[in-house]
């Protein structure tokens, strides 16, 4: 991932915390002589490693060998910059649009599962880790279990070994105050979803300095 020093996300905590939020990425993997292949999969990340699972109806999961190399890209809230809400454009009209986001790419090797233990133990993870923030949360033993190992049959697990975390907060940095300033204060304006969750990635950076 491209990134530039102002740019760089170091901060792993902060990083699983995104992630936690987000809750979902594309795994992206290749095979020699082929286009790479990518599948957007919920999933929980816990220390090193990454749990999902693939409709077994998607070919994507039959490309993977044990120890495969993967990619999982998150990303989190991004939002057209107008270069009209930089103070900037009134002072020299050197100014243009950008956009603004934030990500994070787990990096490592992938193996998927069929057993159907496996199987079980990671949709009751996902499911809990998912349903836990509801004041009702529904549980996969909520459902009758024959009508649960009929699911089962219809996924195939895949567990991703993380061997590097980068992550990527595209927020303005290279601009001034003011101009960031201004950023945040268009971004609440227009008031899209995006556009309010990197107006407040914006505020806290700038709180933070």
């Amino acid at each position: 991932m491209y990134t530039p020093p102002f740019n760089r996300a170091d901060d792993e905590t902060a990083l699983r915390e995104l992630a936690a939020a987000v809750r979902v990425g594309w795994l992206v993997t290749s095979r020699a002589g082929a286009a790479p292949a990518a599948t957007l999969l919920p999933f929980v990340w816990t220390g090193d490693t990454v749990v999902a699972h693939f409709a077994r109806a998607n070919p994507h999961w039959r490309e993977i060998d044990d120890d495969t190399p993967a990619l999982l890209i998150v990303t989190g809230p991004d939002a057209y910059v107008s270069p009209s809400w930089y103070p900037a454009k009134a002072e020299h009209g050197k100014v243009v649009p950008t956009w603004n986001y934030s990500a994070v790419h787990l990096t490592g090797t992938a193996r998927v599962h069929d057993d159907p233990e496996w199987l079980r133990a990671a949709v009751t993870e996902l499911t809990d880790h998912h349903e836990g923030r509801r004041t009702e949360p529904w549980h996969v033993s909520d459902a009758p279990d024959s009508y649960v190992e009929g699911q089962l049959r219809g996924i195939v697990g895949v567990e991703i070994t993380v061997t590097a975390v980068e992550g990527k907060a595209k927020l303005s940095q290279n601009r001034s105050d003011a101009d960031r300033t201004g950023v945040v204060q268009g971004l609440r304006a227009d008031g899209r979803p995006g556009d309010l969750g990197v107006a407040e990635a914006m505020a806290a950076s700038l709180a933070r300095e």
